[in-house]
């Protein structure tokens, strides 16, 4: 939990702000503008008591109008300017200004709790297995983890298990010699190795074959990996933490996950919930994404009007904080005036690119379309396997269409795994486009 001091003068003004930024995992203290402070310190201060700030301060000031922040900037601290009717994205900006690079951005009750558990989970050394939806915070959430453990003076290793070729996998987690294996033309250590002292983070890790979680359970059973083509393993002193967006528990009923590896990794289980179920937290996280996204020395900040926050709060959210900051962007370029508007939030499903027929004069022509690729099924297929195959397709098209084009959704659905489910739509373009 991060310390932030308040003065006694913004309470009075805005009495809300302490109770979001407690919610936001800080550690408030209010106190008097003038008093002695801590080396490093930072304060929330009012516009008018600019005499006591440092450049590390944020200025806050309630103004009648349009709101606006100035970033900190030669020498001067950070300035919010904002009326009633901004007053919720402000508590949101405010905290994101303070914020630690290591903590996620939070802002909903339910996300403080589960942080605080997080930061005690942090300090143990036990196997973490982070399970919830893509986009749900996963990465983030076990940075954290090591930003707030003993191990974060070493590195912090991230490997999408689902993004490593199969033929090159342990190869790549353990190691191997020069000469192991055809193309081997030097040693590498893998990143179990590379990780050495930190952390590794294996996401996706359901994407693992059988074979090889047999190897990654005695890794970490023994804190020895075997390098490909060494006869002697090597000691690693590794923090693994595990995610997944699917219900291993499931992985395993179904034969498809190693129970052993499963308990060995479900030390400290840790679940996210969709972003729409913890709905403090979209101001928060929209805060963080849209001082991210825009360059504050080039035309100022933009701000989301009530009415547009109001518009994401109600929404559901099936891509969780990744469909958030691809809805933010697009407001951002597409907007009409200086703030983003309600209607500026293009929400529902992303676009997908789909390539039209060739036409006798003209070159493929690319256009968005909004529903998943539409597949013609012939009435009377002649082979069995055409029959079978055109089932599978037509059975993705539908799970995609009841999930609003969600692929981890539409995966679970399916009882297959994400990277299953992008090679079938390969094949529904490839017999689209035919």
């Amino acid at each position: 939990m991060s310390s932030l001091d308040v003065s006694r003068g913004v309470c009075a003004l805005v009495p809300g702000l302490q109770h979001w930024l407690e919610n936001a995992l800080y550690a408030v203290r209010i106190v008097d503008a003038a008093s002695p402070r801590e080396k490093d310190s930072r304060r929330v201060l009012l516009a008018t008591e600019i005499g006591d700030a440092t450049h590390r301060d944020i200025l806050i000031n309630l103004i009648d109008g349009a709101p606006s922040l100035v970033a900190a900037a030669n020498g001067l601290p950070a300035r919010v300017a904002f009326g009633i009717a901004d007053m919720g994205f402000a508590f949101a900006l405010i905290a994101e200004l303070a914020r630690p690079v290591s903590v996620p951005a939070i802002g909903d009750s339910s996300s403080a709790r589960l942080m605080t558990l997080a930061g005690r989970v942090a300090r143990s050394d036990a196997t973490v297995l982070i399970q919830g939806d893509t986009g749900t915070g996963k990465e983030g959430m076990a940075r954290f983890l090591h930003a707030q453990s003993g191990r974060n003076g070493h590195d912090f290793i991230a490997v999408n298990c689902a993004a490593l070729p199969e033929t090159m996998m342990e190869a790549m987690l353990f190691g191997h010699k020069k000469g192991s294996f055809t193309g081997a033309s030097n040693a590498s250590e893998g990143l179990f190795q590379a990780a050495d002292g930190g952390t590794l983070l294996l996401d996706e890790i359901a994407e693992l074959p059988l074979a090889l979680q047999a190897k990654l359970l005695r890794a970490l059973q023994e804190g020895e990996v075997l390098p490909v083509g060494a006869t002697h393993p090597v000691p690693v002193n590794v923090r693994v933490i595990a995610a997944c967006n699917r219900n291993l528990a499931e992985e395993v009923a179904a034969g498809r996950f190693r129970e052993d590896l499963y308990w060995r990794l479900n030390v400290m289980p840790l679940e996210l919930r969709p972003l729409a179920e913890r709905r403090g937290d979209i101001s928060a996280i929209a805060a963080a994404m849209l001082l991210r996204l825009q360059d504050m020395g080039k035309g100022g900040f933009v701000w989301p009007t009530a009415a547009a926050l109001d518009k994401m709060s109600a929404h559901g959210w099936p891509g969780n904080a990744r469909e958030l900051g691809n809805v933010l962007q697009r407001a951002l370029v597409l907007r009409d005036g200086d703030r983003i508007e309600g209607g500026d939030l293009h929400l529902g499903s992303a676009p997908q690119i789909a390539v039209l027929p060739v036409q006798a004069s003209s070159q493929p022509i690319v256009q968005p379309i909004v529903a998943p690729v539409e597949l013609v099924i012939p009435a009377e297929p002649i082979r069995l396997r055409d029959v079978a195959r055109h089932s599978k397709l037509e059975a993705i098209r539908i799970a995609l269409r009841e999930t609003d084009g969600h692929r981890a959704a539409a995966a679970r659905k399916l009882g297959i795994s994400e990277r299953t489910l992008r090679y079938r739509l390969a094949e529904m373009r490839e017999l689209a486009a035919a």
